[in-house]
């Protein structure tokens, strides 16, 4: 992205995250608000190259790869918390703390969007404000999967299933399986032009391993830490903005409902964009992100 910097930060032990900065975090007369964005799949943090850069004016902007992702650290799967989402929270945590940020605005799409959630409920004193893009909480995500209908969702449950198969089958047809998301997924195929497409896909391909193992928690261990938050009483304890397509009212659920039961102050806008919104529709992201960073928290 035209102005930022790429830094590499450890983040665990033998874990480095890449991530692009719009300016040093010790650059004078900068923004010193921050606001960190999270990607999706099958994309690395390259799917916010339009947004950042307009949100670079009045904040210090982190967009790093994921653990699991892009050019970040890969780590073995060798327990089932290496790829929970609490731990990729506390990455982002940690890459915070690396560059002297204390409280930041953070926002998620997709599987950035769980990483964000979890960072926003065992963070609250470090996260200021969130936002989740086109996706629900992991055990309302499970919830809400009914039938024939839970076939558009159909790589869920093939990468919940143990070691081994998954894998296989993902790595014979690599560029088929990764792109059919790409296609699918896109209401304006010119947002994801040809060269930008094959990052994706050569990204994916690098990472097929470690991106079932991000996948395998979220029908495991991320789903027991979200009832047992749940159980706990835990609440999103921050302005909270969820913009999303209207895909509740297809499959026969009130998604803005869902959301409430654990963002006391939201506030849930759908769009017209298709998955990738922050490529399809950047202004309006934009403008999202900006009005949730203005306000000021209820709770």
């Amino acid at each position: 992205m035209d102005g930022f910097t790429t830094r590499s930060v450890e983040v665990a032990e033998g874990v480095h995250l890449r991530v692009d900065l719009s300016h040093e975090p010790s650059a004078p007369d900068r923004p010193t608000t921050a606001v960190v964005l999270l990607h999706g799949f099958p994309q690395t943090r390259h799917m916010w190259r339009h947004v950042a850069p307009l949100l670079a004016d009045e904040h210090f902007v982190l967009c790093p790869d994921l653990r699991g992702y892009g050019a970040s650290g890969k780590p073995a799967a060798s327990t089932p918390d290496v790829y929970a989402k609490r731990t990729m929270a506390a990455d982002v945590i940690a890459l915070a703390d690396a560059l002297g940020v204390q409280r930041f605005v953070v926002v998620g799409h997709d599987r950035g969007a769980h990483v964000a959630f979890r960072a926003a409920l065992d963070h609250p004193g470090r996260v200021s404000h969130l936002a989740g893009l086109d996706v629900l909480p992991t055990v309302e995500t499970w919830d809400v999967l009914h039938g024939a209908q839970a076939a558009v969702a159909f790589h869920l449950y093939l990468m919940a299933q143990p070691p081994g198969l998954p894998e296989a089958m993902i790595r014979g047809s690599a560029d088929a399986f990764f792109g059919h998301f790409l296609d699918a997924w896109t209401r304006d195929p010119a947002a994801i032009p040809a060269p930008v497409r094959e990052h994706y896909l050569r990204a994916s391909r690098e990472a097929i391993d470690s991106i079932v193992a991000d996948y395998r928690a979220l029908a495991g261990i991320d789903v027991e830490h979200d009832l047992a938050s749940r159980a706990g009483g835990e609440r999103l304890r921050m302005p909270v903005t969820v913009l999303q397509q209207d895909w509740g009212a297809q499959l026969g659920f009130d998604a803005a409902a869902l959301w409430r039961s654990w963002a006391p102050d939201l506030q849930h806008v759908t769009t017209a964009a298709g998955h990738f919104m922050a490529e399809e529709a950047p202004g309006e992201v934009v403008e999202v992100i900006r009005a949730l960073a203005r306000r000021s928290g209820r709770w």
